[in-house]
């Protein structure tokens, strides 16, 4: 089990904690890595879930067919007032975070006893129906045209179930070491630099590149010292 410096909280107002990865040893750690490398392990399926309550996960969710979902703000901070009731109310906590357009990418973990895809099936949950009551409630010039893909996104499933806005399950990765920890934090943070949508990670608001950066931003997060 390795220890992740995280910045000073009396210098940033964060709070004092440490993130820690189990991390195999010796003889042991290299038949895992042999394993990983030879059956491609760490390139896991959209099925994964994340079932311990120790572990870090870098995760994704996305939406059915890849859709454009959050251009307006208002589904935007749907996704961040479901992440901060998740770290008040269900020991969620973040490391790192993105919200594109079409999926979502998080570094976290769960703590005080809390499943990580246990707080991810409700986040998915919550966050599909008051996203649906957006679309119908509030302006949207696309409101047709979603409603309908999200109902005909349904047609394959045994349950009954109206709209479908997130794909099954989700992708995870487990966090193995400090190098892939700083690979994954600047992969989330340039996300929006990729797409052209901003020139600079921490331009980006709904990104914790701002947290990093020292600027203001709506969600807050456990900095890690790693940059």
């Amino acid at each position: 089990m390795i220890e992740l410096p995280q910045i000073n909280p009396a210098a940033s107002n964060r709070k004092p904690d440490w993130l820690r990865v189990k991390l195999p040893i010796g003889e042991k750690y290299s038949k895992v890595r042999k394993l990983v490398d030879e059956y491609k392990l760490h390139t896991m399926s959209t099925k994964y879930k994340a079932t311990t309550t120790e572990d870090a996960y870098f995760i994704t969710i996305t939406t059915v067919g890849w859709v454009d979902l959050f251009t307006r703000l208002n589904q935007k901070f749907i996704i961040t007032d479901s992440l901060k009731h998740c770290q008040q109310n269900k020991g969620l906590e973040i490391y790192a975070y993105c919200i594109m357009s079409s999926h979502i990418h998080l570094f976290c973990k769960a703590t005080n006893g809390f499943i990580l895809s246990d707080i991810i099936r409700d986040l998915k949950k919550y966050t599909s129906k008051k996203i649906i009551q957006t679309i119908i409630d509030e302006p949207e010039s696309r409101r047709e045209w979603l409603l309908a893909y999200f109902q005909k996104a349904c047609e394959h499933l045994k349950r009954e179930q109206q709209y479908k806005v997130w794909q099954d399950g989700y992708h995870a990765e487990h966090i193995y070491s400090n190098s892939y920890i700083k690979q994954k934090i600047e992969y989330i943070h340039n996300n929006p630099v990729k797409d052209k949508i901003v020139t600079l990670p921490e331009d980006y608001y709904f990104s914790s590149a701002r947290n990093y950066a020292g600027l203001e931003n709506d969600l807050e997060i456990v900095l890690l010292d790693l940059f």
